[in-house]
């Protein structure tokens, strides 16, 4: 597992956000080649709402924050890897 650095720039946390979702997933993807912009939920990377969960309880876990699921920006934090990595950027408390 990657040792966690609070000080990365936001392309490496970027990079680490990626890692953590092909990890946790198992996805046959390699985490450098995702594209920033195509969305994670359906067409694009294809997760689906399980994948979504998954995805929010690593992140979570990883920077000490909170993804809930009743959060109304829920659909716009997991649209892309950009925005999720975005939200957890302004939100990580470790």
């Amino acid at each position: 597992m990657l040792e966690h650095n609070p000080n990365l720039p936001l392309e490496n946390l970027q990079l680490e956000v990626a890692e953590l979702m092909v990890n946790a997933l198992n996805l046959d993807a390699i985490a450098a080649e995702i594209d920033p912009d195509a969305p994670l939920y359906g067409a694009g990377l294809g997760l689906d709402s399980i994948d979504i969960l998954e995805v929010a309880l690593v992140i979570s876990k990883r920077y000490g924050m909170q993804l809930k699921a009743d959060n109304a920006d829920n659909q716009r934090i997991f649209s892309s890897l950009r925005n999720l990595t975005d939200y957890v950027a302004t939100h990580k408390t470790k």
